[in-house]
């Protein structure tokens, strides 16, 4: 293999059109240069220099090297610009998985803050409910329920954002509306909707609640997300109950109110890849979901 270095210096002998002159632009000795000139002929094994009055020029060998090593070098640089443009978060790409309940509430600002400081990054977002079993299949960075301390995988490390209680939300006119807390087995003869149609944890985190409670609900209704579940509600159809922060907007017919005695409480975290986790554009998405969760919390106990 050539020796790239070797290649520079012969470059720009045959540019400059002496040894004397390529060391002086190079900032080399001439001495140095000849070396490294002599060194590019053994390795190739072609003698690429030839006398001419009192300087060189390059042979027809060194003429075709040099019209190849400008390729090469060209690209070179283009390879080591690009290097460069990824250590600073310039170019690239960051591939971002979430779960369906933080998508509108969080994606927008960590979307908005990456395009914004790193324009050249590519973002590829995923919906997904499960970390994948595959660590090839995994995103760069995901946001997932977990349980409390859960290990994320060799080459993963899990940075928990909150956690979020679940809260009962009724029609305004319900008996129990009024009630600053309710405990869960309350509810255990109420008319349930269900508001998680992909089964996830947050729903077995749930029934597991129920189940401590000494009850398992009685689902009269099915709604594939919060906020049709909310509007169940509103309709007089029956209640649900689900995570804090799915109540941020709620509908003015309808109320949240705590569940204790047990409280279901889900823990979100963001799974970020230790092969990313010290580039500028993963670390700019950490914090903006850091700063999500915040926001999201103040915004549930102002209201």
């Amino acid at each position: 293999m050539l020796d790239v270095h070797r290649l520079r210096v012969f470059r720009s002998v045959v540019a400059s059109g002496s040894i004397g002159a390529a060391a002086a632009n190079l900032g080399y000795t001439p001495s140095a240069v000849s070396q490294h000139v002599s060194a590019l002929q053994r390795e190739t094994g072609l003698k690429l220099l030839a006398r001419h009055g009192r300087g060189i020029r390059p042979t027809a060998a060194g003429r075709a090297l040099a019209a190849q090593a400008d390729g090469v070098l060209e690209r070179l640089g283009e390879a080591e610009s690009m290097v460069a443009d990824l250590r600073a978060g310039r170019t690239g790409s960051l591939s971002v998985a979430y779960f369906a309940s933080v998508g509108s509430a969080w994606l927008p600002d960590v979307v908005r803050t990456v395009t914004t400081q790193f324009p050249g990054v590519r973002l590829d977002l995923e919906l997904a409910e499960l970390i994948p079993d595959k660590t090839e299949d995994r995103a760069d960075l995901q946001v997932v329920v977990a349980q409390t301390g859960f290990d994320p995988g060799s080459g993963f490390t899990a940075y928990h954002l909150l956690d979020d209680p679940y809260v009962v939300v009724l029609p305004r006119s319900h008996r129990l509306a009024d009630r600053e807390e309710i405990e869960l087995a309350e509810l255990a003869d109420e008319s349930w909707v269900d508001n998680d149609f992909a089964r996830g944890w947050c729903r077995r985190n749930l029934l597991e609640a129920c189940t401590a409670a000494g009850f398992s609900p009685t689902f009269h209704v099915e709604a594939h997300d919060y906020p049709t579940a909310v509007a169940f509600v509103e309709a007089g159809i029956g209640m649900t109950v689900l995570p804090e922060l799915g109540t941020v907007q709620l509908p003015r017919g309808t109320v949240a109110v705590p569940v204790v005695r047990p409280t279901p409480v889900r823990s979100i975290y963001a799974v970020l890849q230790d092969a990313v986790a010290h580039t500028p554009p993963a670390m700019a998405a950490l914090e903006a979901l850091r700063q999500a969760a915040v926001a999201s919390r103040a915004a549930v106990v102002a209201a």
